[in-house]
């Protein structure tokens, strides 16, 4: 028998001997957008914080990944809008071709329509590698923080959801926009806002929200208004005692 092992055979006894954990990737990027790995334990939950200028769910979630498991995606950028072929785009309008392109439209208004393509191209080519890390496996639970401004609020998503349960109406910047019915269906016993949207709408903007339920994947924005990380993580919190 050789006395090395091949890169295939290594990983297998790396694989049974529990060695794999070094192994594991510490960021994933696409474009601008570059997201750190933080891992616990073997849970099917994950978790994102995509907008770099949403830092009290970036303090949220970095603390609750320690004492929870599951694997966080969290972008290292502070800037709300990430670079992409010398411009910007939104990075959360770029789970789709037609949703990157309304948003570098909108934010490089200079653009001609070659620069705009070059910067599809770049997207195009890493989305489905981004995709694929974020989205848990089957049944799993993915769970994005965001914190919102006050021209923004559930207010906004009660026209356009499947079903509601507004139980703080006074509060309505704190919500939770789920995509799932049965997830809907247990968040409406809690004490928050709380929307169902598990039709994919017309308009494709490009978001994660509207690929999940596009895909009808189990997925959760958790959103709170700027200042208020104590009652994202209280609400974070119930959301992993009682969901599945």
């Amino acid at each position: 028998m050789s006395a090395t092992l091949s890169r295939r055979e290594f990983l297998a006894y790396a694989s049974i001997f529990g060695w794999i954990p070094f192994f594991r990737p510490h960021h994933i990027s696409l474009a601008g957008a570059r997201f750190r790995i933080h891992y616990n334990g073997h849970s099917s939950r994950r978790y994102l914080v995509i907008h770099g200028d949403e830092e009290d769910a970036r303090q949220v979630l970095l603390f609750h990944i320690k004492t929870h498991e599951g694997i966080a995606f969290v972008i290292e950028n502070h800037t709300r809008n990430v670079q992409v072929a010398g411009g910007e785009i939104d990075p959360n309008r770029m789970f789709s071709r037609t949703g990157a392109e309304a948003s570098l439209r909108n934010l490089n208004p200079e653009w001609s329509a070659a620069q705009i393509e070059a910067a599809l191209r770049i997207l195009d080519k890493g989305r489905g590698k981004l995709v694929h890390a974020f989205f848990p496996p089957h049944n799993g639970l993915l769970i994005a923080l965001h914190n919102n401004s006050p021209a923004y609020s559930v207010n906004d998503e009660i026209p356009q959801s499947d079903a509601t349960s507004i139980r703080e109406p006074d509060n309505p910047h704190a919500f939770i926009l789920t995509t799932s019915e049965a997830d809907f269906r247990i968040l409406a016993t809690s004490p928050y806002n709380v929307v169902l949207q598990n039709k994919a709408p017309k308009t494709d903007d490009g978001s994660l929200s509207r690929l999940a339920a596009l895909r009808a994947a189990r997925y959760l924005n958790l959103e709170v208004a700027h200042g208020r990380g104590d009652r994202q993580a209280e609400m974070l919190n119930w959301i992993d005692w009682n969901l599945p």
